[in-house]
C-alpha cells in the first residue's frame, strides 16, 4: 500500500489526483488555507509553528464554548470599533505575525485582556498590554502610561513635554493629550482580546485614540481569541507569554 505523506496542501492536492484515492476526513490534513499548511512566528526568540489543530472531530471546549455571558458587559462589538481603525480577521493577522517576525520592528501584536484570561493562552508574539494599564479611571498613573507609550509603542514625548505636562494633558483630556506625545515613528499596533463579545480591546483602542494615537496605525482583530480558538490555531501558555518589560 502506498503511503502519502503531506509536504503541503498542493502536493497532496497533486497526490491524490494522480492516485485516485480519496481520504477519510480524518485522515485528511487541516490547513490554514488551501495552500498553506502553517506559519512559522517568533515569540520570545524562538521559533514557534502557528497552524490548525490536525484533529478533524476537535470541538470547542472550556470559556469559548459558553455561547452566552450577561450583556452589559459582554455585548456583541460592532463591525468597525472607531473611524480609521482597520477590522481584520484571521489571514490578516496571520500577516502581521509574519511580517513581523520577518523583522519588520514596526508592528506591535497587542493582547489586551487582564491577566487572569491571558494566563489561559493567546497568540504566539503577543504582548500583554492589560486595557487597564492605559486606563487612568482604572488606576493607570501617569508613568505607566508613558512607559508603555515609548518603550513598547515607539511613542516620543514631544518637544518640551514632561511627565509632569502629560499628567495635565491626561487630566485635561481632548487635543491636549495628543500634544504631549511625538507619534511620527508610532507602531502599528494589532489588537486583540477574547473575541467579538469582548469590550477589553476596544477600549484599549478608544484610549490610545483620546491620547492622539494615529488611527491608520491601530488594527482590530475583532473575532479575538474565540475566532481563533474555533479554528484550532496555535496558541502559547502564560509561562511562555511575551510580556511588557518591568518600569525602570
Amino acid at each position: 500500500m502506498n503511503v502519502i505523506k503531506c509536504v503541503g496542501m498542493a502536493a497532496l492536492a497533486a497526490s491524490l489526483s494522480v492516485s485516485g484515492l480519496v481520504l477519510a476526513d480524518d485522515a485528511k490534513p487541516v490547513g490554514i488555507t488551501a495552500d498553506k499548511m502553517s506559519v512559522t512566528v517568533k515569540h520570545n526568540g524562538a521559533d514557534i509553528e502557528i497552524k490548525r489543530n490536525q484533529d478533524t472531530k476537535a470541538v470547542i471546549t472550556g470559556d469559548f464554548a459558553q455561547t452566552s455571558r450577561p450583556c452589559p458587559p459582554f455585548c456583541v462589538q460592532p463591525d468597525q470599533v472607531a473611524d480609521g481603525v482597520d477590522t481584520i480577521a484571521e489571514l490578516g493577522m496571520l500577516d502581521y505575525l509574519e511580517k513581523m517576525s520577518g523583522g519588520d520592528a514596526s508592528i506591535v501584536i497587542v493582547d489586551s485582556r487582564t491577566a487572569d484570561w491571558v494566563e489561559k493562552g493567546t497568540i504566539p508574539s503577543a504582548v500583554n498590554i492589560p486595557w487597564e494599564s492605559l486606563a487612568p479611571d482604572k488606576g493607570a498613573t501617569t508613568d505607566d502610561i508613558i512607559n508603555i507609550l515609548t518603550k513598547h509603542f515607539g511613542v516620543k514625548l514631544a518637544d518640551g513635554a514632561d511627565a509632569m505636562s502629560v499628567d495635565e494633558a491626561v487630566a485635561v483630556g481632548g487635543d491636549a493629550v495628543g500634544k504631549v506625545f511625538d507619534y511620527s515613528a508610532a507602531k502599528t499596533l494589532v489588537m486583540f482580546c477574547n473575541g467579538m463579545w469582548c469590550g477589553q480591546s476596544p477600549t484599549n483602542i478608544k484610549t490610545l485614540l483620546r491620547f492622539g494615537y494615529p488611527a491608520a496605525k491601530l488594527k482590530w482583530y475583532r473575532g479575538g481569541m474565540q475566532d481563533w480558538s474555533i479554528l484550532g490555531l496555535t496558541t502559547v501558555k502564560p509561562n511562555a507569554a511575551a510580556k511588557p518589560a518591568e518600569k525602570k
